[in-house]
């Protein structure tokens, strides 16, 4: 599973056994989701994702660029992120206060953010894969996460540690 986290939330995890007491179990995860300091991007199975962080603010709120419009499978409902100055992400395994090789850093100002987890279906796009299968330089990322500032008074978020809603039967 990757995530985004705010790193001064896990000052205390300093090796695996804090890791553990802190994220182990589902219920654990989901407290630190309801806490705003751990966004989920879990499609419910393992692999090699590429990911696209862009932040916005009030008045220029990021979004979708049209090409990732165009191939948007799906979009999750909003999350609470609370920053502290800035979110990593990387897989749940490296969640710390530092950062470590596989985790990027995302800079951004102090605040209660809605964080909406998008993910694309790259493959589809003319172009953006190699003879193997691979992406080639320039193809669309997994996902896209789109970070804005929270609605004044807006208090429902998602809390769920799978990312998107289950499809109708």
């Amino acid at each position: 599973m990757l995530v985004l986290w705010d790193p001064q939330s896990f000052e205390d995890v300093v090796d695996y056994d804090t890791w553990e007491e802190e994220l182990l179990e589902d219920e654990d995860i989901v407290r630190h989701i309801q806490a705003g300091s751990l966004v989920a991007l879990n499609v419910g199975g393992d692999g090699a994702f590429a990911v696209l962080v862009r932040s916005g603010t009030v008045a220029a709120p990021a979004a979708l660029t049209e090409r990732e419009a165009a191939h948007q499978l799906v979009a999750s409902r909003p999350y609470l992120f609370v920053s502290r100055g800035r979110a990593l992400v990387g897989g749940i395994e490296h969640v710390s206060p530092d950062v470590s090789e596989g985790v990027i850093e995302h800079r951004m100002p102090d605040g209660r953010y809605a964080v909406v987890v998008h993910l694309i279906d790259w493959q589809a796009e003319a172009g953006s894969q190699d003879t193997a299968g691979r992406p080639v330089p320039g193809a669309l990322p997994d996902f896209v996460v789109l970070i804005n500032p929270a609605q004044p008074g807006q208090r429902a978020f998602r809390t769920a540690v799978n990312t998107f809603e289950a499809p109708n039967g």
